[in-house]
C-alpha cells in the first residue's frame, strides 16, 4: 500500500470477548487494510510491569516504569501483528488472563494512555487501518471514517472464551470466566480515563445471536457503506 494514497481509518470498540480482534483482523484482510490490535499494545506494557514485580494498582510505580518500555509492532508474512517488547517477540506471551486483567487495570491510568497514544495514531497516519480497542472511536481516532461498537452479552462472551480454552486444552470453569468478564466490563466502563462507551456516531453491532461469518459480513458492509470502497 502506497503511503501517498488517501487514508481510511476504521475504529472498532467494545467490551472484552466481543470478538473485536478476530473480526477486525479478518475484515482488514478482506479489505487489504493494516490491522492494529491496540489491546496487544497494552498487554505488552502489562507484561513488562508484571515482570518488574510492580503492583498494577500502584499508579505512581507503573508510571515510573514507562520510560523503560520499548514497544514496537511488526507484521509477519501472513500479515499478522507481532508485538516486540524491548526487541523481544512477546506475541504469544501476552494472551493469559493475568495479562488481560493487568492490562485492564493499567490502561485506566492517564499516564499509560498518553504514553501509548501517539504510537496508535501514527499507524493511522501512514496506512488504511482497522484498529480495535476500548476507546478508538472516542479518543484515539475521533475522526475515523467508520466507527463500530461491537458487543455481546456477558454470558455469550464468557461462553466463547470457555469454548476457546476448551479447544486449546486449557479449560477453565465457566462461572469463573463469567465473573472475570463482568469484572473487566466494570473496570473498563467506570475508569476515569477514556471509559468504554460507544462513540456518538458509532454503529452498534450486537453479535450475541449471530455467528462469526454473519458478524464479519455486517462489519464489511458497514465499512463499504461509509467509505465507498
Amino acid at each position: 500500500m502506497e503511503a501517498s494514497e488517501p487514508k481510511f481509518s476504521v475504529a472498532i470498540d467494545g467490551p472484552s470477548g466481543a470478538g473485536k480482534s478476530t473480526l477486525a483482523r479478518a475484515a482488514a484482510k478482506e479489505l487489504n487494510f493494516v490491522y492494529v490490535d491496540t489491546g496487544a499494545i497494552y498487554r505488552t506494557a502489562a507484561l513488562y510491569i508484571l515482570r518488574k514485580g510492580v503492583e498494577p494498582g500502584d499508579s505512581a510505580a507503573v508510571a515510573a516504569l514507562l520510560p523503560e518500555i520499548g514497544i514496537t509492532m511488526a507484521y509477519d508474512g501472513g500479515g499478522l501483528q507481532r508485538m516486540l517488547l524491548n526487541g523481544e517477540d512477546v506475541t504469544d506471551l501476552i494472551r493469559t488472563q493475568e495479562i488481560s486483567m493487568t492490562a485492564s487495570a493499567v490502561s485506566a491510568y492517564p499516564a499509560v494512555r498518553a504514553f501509548l497514544l501517539e504510537m496508535q495514531r501514527d499507524m493511522a497516519k501512514k496506512y488504511n487501518v482497522i484498529m480495535d480497542g476500548r476507546d478508538i472511536g472516542t479518543v484515539v481516532l475521533p475522526d475515523a471514517a467508520v466507527k463500530i461498537f461491537l458487543t455481546a452479552s456477558s454470558e455469550a462472551r464468557a461462553r466463547r472464551r470457555w469454548l476457546e480454552l476448551e479447544q486449546r486444552g486449557t479449560p477453565k470453569d465457566f462461572d469463573v470466566l463469567l465473573r472475570e468478564t463482568r469484572e473487566r466490563d466494570e473496570n473498563d466502563m467506570n475508569r476515569a480515563a477514556a471509559p468504554l462507551r460507544p462513540a456518538e456516531d458509532a454503529v452498534v453491532l450486537d453479535t450475541t445471536e449471530i455467528n462469526f461469518q454473519e458478524s464479519l459480513e455486517r462489519i464489511i458492509e458497514i465499512i463499504r457503506e461509509r467509505t465507498g470502497l
